[in-house]
């Protein structure tokens, strides 16, 4: 049983997953190896994540090593209808619930219908199945041996409520794991945000100001492939540790109040709420394009740009224009939801094989391990992350060096 689209859309989700696939080498590795020893056998497997191309192969791999998989969407923008039909079709058994652009309250049935097969381990992304697990869809968690997590909004979300007590469930802690942050969340949101933005707009990136809320992981990534195409970028934070990175990284820094004056884009990936809001509604330029790459679209404030507008009109596909009362026309991408995957394809396949990578060690690691976990939030073992380095630079057909045991003995040596 599935909630999709149109299943006459599956033949272009099939392409669209094949393609990935042949540049996803660590996935393919870690599928043949899945195969044989079938860590998942017995399994139910329940997904809340961007439901597209890269997505899906790692619910084959998954289904490879012998997991029921039932899958929905982690946004309602970024399902694309042909990837859901695929899956929805597929011969291997694939249940998913997602359509592109339901309304909140369907995004939610669709949650809910996903937990309903009462999963023994999870994949989430924003925290939207373990919140669940915890109110409505408690019942649902009866057979949970726990979850992996891999945004840094699901992980604020997870030690938020860690700290308070309240965390009923084991969970690890993928976003933070080097092979994750240091490349998906800097190499691929940086790329792809800036694909999100030219692909919706098809406007110049350079000579323009490009102001990036937020200097973690993603800001960096984006700051540096911004300044790559010619922007002159700016960055705001509250982090005073983190803005000296970036005016050591060459990068201008101001607040929000002093950037909203002077910027032609603006892209938020904070984490965090009202970040744009109506004081700098006021001040920005006429023509100004308004994106967000954190997780949740609340980081601009849609409500007071709404409440300001004179008019809201739909300009082309995944921007809409709010004219304010002297005659300025600001322009939000994609809803205000990520942009990169509203409006562009997500971050490239071989960043997500990384990623994806130790979501499916992540996973067998808490098989190996059910029943010795507290309900704690985890980091990923160190050796998962080397594995699936190791692995990535194999595909590469690059050779590191190792220490020899005299190396080995004088850096273990206690002076």
């Amino acid at each position: 049983m599935s909630d999709i689209k149109d299943a006459a859309l599956a033949p272009s989700g099939r392409a669209k997953i094949e393609w990935v696939r042949d540049y996803m080498p660590i996935l393919n590795r870690i599928r043949a190896e899945f195969e044989k020893t079938k860590p998942f056998a017995g399994k139910t497997i329940a997904m809340s994540i961007h439901l597209e191309a890269k997505t899906a192969y790692l619910a084959h791999v998954l289904r490879a090593g012998g997991a029921r998989v039932v899958m929905t969407g982690c946004n309602p923008l970024s399902t694309q209808d042909d990837v859901a039909a695929a899956m929805a079709t597929d011969p291997a058994g694939f249940e998913v619930y997602a359509r592109h652009g339901v309304s909140d309250a369907e995004y939610e049935e669709h949650l809910k219908m996903t937990l309903a097969c009462h999963p023994d381990l999870i994949i989430d992304d924003g925290g939207d199945l373990i919140s669940l697990l915890h109110g409505a869809c408690r019942e649902c968690g009866d057979r949970l041996i726990g979850g992996c997590e891999e945004t840094t909004t699901g992980i604020h979300r997870l030690q938020s409520r860690e700290a308070a007590g309240l965390l009923d469930y084991t969970m690890i802690d993928v976003n933070d794991a080097d092979c994750k942050h240091l490349f998906d969340n800097r190499y691929g949101t940086g790329q792809s945000t800036l694909d999100g933005i030219m692909n919706a707009t098809n406007l110049m990136i350079a000579g323009k100001v490009f102001v990036i809320a937020g200097y973690g992981w993603c800001g960096r990534g984006l700051a540096m492939r911004a300044r790559g195409m010619g922007a002159v970028v700016v960055i705001t934070e509250i982090d005073p540790i983190k803005a000296i990175e970036a005016i050591m990284d060459g990068f201008t820094v101001m607040p929000m109040d002093d950037a909203a004056r002077i910027g032609d884009i603006f892209v938020t990936l904070t984490g965090c709420s009202d970040v744009i809001r109506r004081e700098h509604f006021e001040v920005m330029k006429d023509g100004v394009l308004l994106a967000n790459s954190g997780h949740f679209d609340v980081e601009i404030d849609k409500l007071a740009l709404r409440e300001m507008s004179v008019e809201v009109f739909d300009r082309k596909p995944n921007i809409v224009g709010y004219r304010m009362p002297d005659g300025r026309t600001l322009n939000l991408l994609a809803e205000g939801r990520l942009v990169n995957l509203a409006a562009g394809n997500g971050h490239p396949a071989e960043i997500m094989d990384m990623s994806f990578a130790i979501q499916a060690k992540g996973l067998e690691h808490l098989v190996k391990t059910a029943g010795t976990l507290e309900h704690k939030l985890y980091a990923v073992p160190r050796e998962i992350d080397e594995e699936v380095a190791r692995i990535k630079l194999d595909s590469l057909a690059v050779r590191i060096d190792e220490l020899s045991e005299a190396q080995k003995a004088y850096m273990g040596k206690v002076e």
